[in-house]
């Protein structure tokens, strides 16, 4: 795992002390090696977390002929398949690094290899000879890839901190500002910095020398075809021998792992399948509140631990501690995105970072299974939802600010991206094939937008954040490909979600366990929110440049008196104090970089 930047020049050279500038804004994803390469207007960056070919695999790589340099964010599973097939063919690897077979695929199948990748990643690939660089980025997204076009370079990066240094001006993007407000996070290409672009998963980007780009899309899951009959039985058969593959690449490691324990379905089926192929115990972390007062999951996660007999760390989270922690979230978050989740998790990551680079964590699940309760809704309200809100079957229309609030807090000039915030959703919806079931169309919708600039987020920042890599075998494309082709009365059944995995996980974790009621960790925002901060924030919060610039400050004053009296406009309130908090270290003063335990108020 590690962070990857460079640059592309129209016509001069590239500085190495700009590449070095962007490498020192990622050592949090790769603090043990820093590599740069220049080949003229060619530059390329990487910042590297050790965890294949600990000694070895320095970064860029490069083939014995000096034709090819790369840099690569992330883990090729299937590497040593792979490697032998490339040997086979003439290759001669100079290291034992998973990523080099990016390189000699390439080298030997064109822009064809990247469908024999097999992983999480995000590379960019140099060719000498016909001077031209590639970006390309995993199938799901797991790993992030960010891309700027100006008239003489191109700027590509893991996150947007290695960017915000080198752009000629820092504004942001009033779309991508709305969906942070009405759908937590902004989709798609755009980002919520104006002309900063996300790589769209599954897609490999060429660059020449006069900076024209090339687009190749090589995996979409609309090639998935209609749900495929066939009974459990068959089901099992295909997806015992499917996902015993993806564990084995998923657990090449040169450093020991641990996982992600919550009490929820997927991370104990991960543990579960991990276990039986351990002689040792597995590690894991749980978190839990040390208020007994606020739910968690904490005794569901140690019941599952102890079945499988593994090494347990019970992390305790003060719910008043946790909130100094907002200010280095929202820095780790990088774009502009409002998943509560975070905080804990860094806390989790904080804690599991004394004892490991690697923890494996059941991301995706839900989503390659539907496994939500929006999977499967009450028909008659469908139906009222698709007449109220054409464009995506009813499915993800409601928005996160109140409309009454979304009408009050922002400028008129923000109006009509706010009208707007709905469009990802849609064209999401009409990108599915007409054979699909509502059932495979809303997955998809999540798959390509939820997922990728949300969850997958939380999963790589949050941990990279604290150095460590994570691992998502559910989002494997082949998983993915095996839930989306699932005749739906098994993945839906009594509705009941995600049938098929629970029925199959009853061989080895407790029934009960898998079919009780989805609760989730509760963070306990509307505590954080009363009280003397308030009265703090009514200060701070309307000063603010990004509040001023976006919204009515007297508007705001009141919805902070709202809170004060109703106490229930918290996720308002917080989307506010984030993007205050958020302004503050990309556009107003960047390059700070908040502690674990802050004010965050004074971050506004």
């Amino acid at each position: 795992m590690c962070g990857i930047a460079g640059i592309v020049l129209r016509e001069e050279i590239v500085a190495e002390a700009d590449l070095q500038r962007m490498a020192a804004t990622l050592r949090h994803r790769g603090p043990e090696d820093i590599g740069t390469y220049v080949a003229g207007r060619f530059g390329i960056a990487h910042t590297r977390l050790a965890i294949i070919d600990v000694a070895g695999g320095h970064q860029p790589l490069f083939d014995a002929q000096h034709r090819y340099a790369l840099v690569c964010n992330g883990e090729i599973y299937n590497y040593i398949e792979l490697r032998a097939e490339l040997e086979a063919l003439g290759a001669q690897p100079l290291t034992h690094s998973d990523s080099e077979v990016a390189l000699h695929g390439y080298a030997q199948w064109g822009r064809e290899s990247f469908r024999r990748l097999n992983g999480m990643y995000a590379c960019a690939l140099y060719d000498h000879t016909a001077d031209e660089l590639w970006l390309v980025r995993d199938r799901l997204g797991i790993k992030p890839l960010y891309l700027v076009r100006l008239p003489d370079r191109i700027l590509f990066a893991s996150e947007l901190k290695a960017l915000v240094p080198m752009l000629p001006e820092r504004r942001v993007n009033p779309d991508a500002l709305a969906q942070f407000f009405q759908n937590q996070h902004s989709s798609g290409r755009p980002t919520i910095l104006e002309g900063v672009e996300r790589v769209p998963p599954g897609v490999a980007i060429k660059i020449d020398a006069d900076l024209r780009l090339t687009e190749h899309r090589y995996w979409s899951a609309t090639d998935v075809a209609a749900p495929r009959e066939r009974s459990y039985e068959q089901a099992v058969e295909e997806w015992e021998s499917l996902f015993d593959q993806v564990l084995v690449e998923h657990m090449r490691s040169d450093v020991p792992y641990g996982v992600f324990l919550s009490g929820g379905v997927d991370s104990a089926v991960i543990l579960g399948q991990l276990a039986r192929r351990h002689t040792q115990p597995v590690k894991v972390y749980s978190m839990g509140w040390a208020d007994h007062k606020v739910s968690d999951e904490l005794d569901d996660a140690k019941r599952i631990a102890k079945l499988f007999g593994s090494e347990h760390h019970a992390i305790e989270l003060d719910p008043d501690h946790l909130f100094g922690l907002l200010p280095r979230t929202f820095w780790a978050a990088d774009d502009l995105m409002r998943d509560y989740a975070c905080v804990p998790v860094l806390a989790l990551a904080a804690a599991a970072a004394k004892d490991l680079k690697v923890v494996f964590s059941g991301e995706g699940g839900d989503e390659a299974f539907a496994g939500y309760r929006r999977y499967h809704p009450d028909p008659f309200t469908t139906i009222i939802k698709r007449l109220r809100y054409p464009g995506s079957g009813g499915f993800r229309v409601r928005p996160e600010t109140k409309p009454r609030w979304a009408r009050r807090l922002f400028k008129p000039e923000m109006r009509a991206s706010l009208d707007r915030f709905r469009m990802p959703v849609a064209a999401a919806w009409d990108e599915t094939p007409s054979s699909w079931t509502a059932l495979q169309r809303r997955q998809y919708v999540d798959l390509t937008i939820n997922l990728p600039d949300d969850l997958l987020v939380k999963a790589d920042r949050m941990l990279m954040a604290q150095s460590i890599e994570g691992r998502v075998p559910f989002v494997d494309h082949r998983v993915v490909e095996f839930g989306l082709g699932l005749p739906d009365r098994l993945k839906v059944h009594h509705r009941a979600g995600k049938f098929f995995l629970k029925k199959w996980a009853e061989g080895f974790v407790p029934a009960d366990h898998l079919w009780r009621k989805k609760r989730g960790f509760h963070v306990p925002v509307g505590r954080w929110f009363r009280g003397g901060l308030l009265e703090r924030l009514a200060i701070a919060l309307p000063a603010s440049t990004a509040i001023r610039e976006w919204c009515r400050p007297e508007e705001v004053t009141q919805l902070i008196r709202r809170q004060q009296v109703k106490g229930d406009v918290s996720r308002e309130l917080w989307s506010l104090m984030q993007f205050a908090i958020w302004h503050r270290l990309f556009i107003d003063q960047p390059g700070a970089t908040p502690g674990l335990s802050e004010d965050p108020l004074a971050w506004i």
